[in-house]
């Protein structure tokens, strides 16, 4: 099973590819970030990263898509334009076809980390391993990716073992 997990964002959007194997090995397939310039207009930043997330479905065909959910902090604007940017990623998914899942950040640091509160060293040290690289992916919103990916396996794993 392939999917393509995503961190959203206007100016850095951060992808990974991650493949599991049947015997449950995961693989790093691809990983990235999509980014737009802030002196753009919106509307045209917005149909870049529905571009280039569309062009990575058509590369690589994953079979599912997981992505962060919405994190509202203390500034506004920031979670208006992430939000915008998950707008238009969440419509590339799904002209595609593609399931989509949803996890908050604390889901993601559990899964990768075994603790919701984990630093982010931690986690991006929990994913180079869970995909035996030799270097941390970078930057951070290409390895968030693919934590996003790895917690959608790990979560799609679970549920079919459940419903043995």
């Amino acid at each position: 099973m392939l999917v393509l997990g995503i961190d959203p964002g206007t100016a850095t959007t951060g992808y990974g590819l991650v493949r599991e194997h049947p015997d449950g090995r995961l693989e790093a397939v691809a990983y990235g970030v999509i980014e737009t310039k802030p002196r753009l207009p919106m509307p045209q930043r917005l149909q870049q990263i529905h571009a280039a997330i569309t062009a990575l479905i058509a590369q690589h065909a994953p079979d599912a898509a997981a992505i962060e959910a919405l994190f509202f902090g203390k500034n506004v604007t920031t979670a208006i334009t992430v939000a915008q940017g998950r707008g238009v990623i969440l419509l590339a998914l799904a002209e595609a076809g593609l399931p989509i899942h949803e996890y908050k950040p604390s889901e993601i640091k559990q899964a990768i980390a075994g603790y919701g509160n984990a630093d982010k060293g931690q986690v991006q040290e929990m994913i180079r391993q869970l995909l035996g690289l030799d270097e941390i992916p970078r930057p951070d919103d290409a390895a968030d990716g693919l934590g996003v990916a790895i917690t959608d396996l790990n979560s799609s794993r679970f549920e079919r073992m459940a419903s043995r």
